[in-house]
């Protein structure tokens, strides 16, 4: 039973056959897998919180943080831990479940490991899950993570294996897939996932979804964003606003991702600010259950939780309260 639900064997073959479904079909089929494994009309909320600002020298296209975009954004020193903490306490009293921290590093550096293990165990002692995105990590440094109370680590693939050096060119595919291979060796679940609308075709797609699905044990967590085309990026430039994938593409991919990957939490992430209603409904309908919710992602606007709380009223969800399935299981 659980092998089956953790099916890693997906051929690409497979995986485009569900992209090429009568929309209806594919959307109806998801929506199926999701109600067998989650709740219908619970949707987990997430909260992101930039720990360390800019500066970042990797050169991801996408990103306003990288030393190498021109969008203004100065380089930020690591926040103090009670700011953090009290973030997090904020998020908490505003519903969120879990609480993530991102800093814009290559990797963490040794003499910062001290105060950001502090600020898990803050988060953790509140009740609240925790999960970071620190860049790369040493076995040693997630081992101390996992310590700390650490339970979700983000270390994102970005896009299909094939299309990655398009994007970025200072760290490569199997370095990524090097850290999430250290993260699940200290016992830690694994959130991970990409972005699409950078450019890329459907095989890409496909690929990005395969590489997701064919992992040893699936994410626990899958974001999948679409991209915020940011000016003085690579992209953003490129682009100049310009939106690569259309509404019902960006759903593809979500019901793709709850199909191929059945307990895992499907986030709708980044991008949403841009998306209508309908087109947030339908990425539930297709699988969807945990969103970011707050005034901003990282360093990008995001829709508000004002504005969530009258789109669930709209829609009859409510927020997650139970544990996520694939953590509530015995690992297989």
């Amino acid at each position: 039973m659980i092998k089956d639900l953790l099916r890693t064997d997906w051929t690409r073959a497979e995986i485009a056959a569900l992209f090429d479904l009568p929309f209806t079909d594919l959307v109806f089929r998801a929506g199926e897998v999701h109600r067998a494994h989650h709740s219908s009309v619970e949707v987990q909320l997430c909260t992101l919180l930039s720990i360390k600002t800019g500066g970042c020298p990797e050169d991801c296209g996408y990103c306003s943080q990288s030393a190498h975009a021109s969008t203004g954004l100065k380089a930020e020193k690591l926040m103090d831990v009670d700011a953090v903490l009290a973030a997090a306490a904020e998020a908490r009293a505003a519903g969120s479940q879990r609480f993530c921290m991102g800093a814009a590093w290559r990797e963490p550096k040794d003499r910062d490991m001290a105060a950001v293990c502090d600020m898990v165990a803050g988060v953790k002692a509140m009740g609240l899950e925790t999960c970071m995105t620190l860049g790369m990590l040493t076995g040693d440094q997630a081992r101390a993570l996992k310590a700390a109370g650490l339970d979700y680590y983000n270390h994102n693939i970005d896009t299909s294996p094939e299309h990655y050096g398009d994007i970025i060119t200072t760290r490569t595919f199997q370095e990524r897939l090097d850290t999430l291979d250290e993260v699940r060796k200290a016992g830690m679940a694994v959130c991970c996932g990409g972005i699409v609308g950078m450019g890329e075709n459907r095989d890409d797609r496909v690929g990005f979804i395969h590489a997701l699905a064919t992992l040893p044990r699936h994410p626990e967590s899958v974001p999948v964003n679409a991209l915020v085309p940011i000016k003085g990026t690579v992209l953003g430039d490129m682009l100049d606003g310009e939106k690569l994938i259309d509404d019902i593409e960006f759903v593809r991919t979500v019901a793709v991702a709850r199909i191929t990957m059945p307990r895992s939490m499907v986030r709708l992430s980044a991008g949403r600010e841009s998306m209508s209603e309908s087109t947030q409904a339908l990425c539930f309908l297709a699988g969807a259950n945990s969103i970011f919710t707050g005034e901003k992602l990282l360093t990008a606007g995001n829709a508000g939780g004002s504005a969530d709380a009258a789109m669930f009223a709209k829609l009859g969800l409510k927020p997650m309260e139970a544990e996520e399935p694939m953590r509530a299981m015995v690992a297989a």
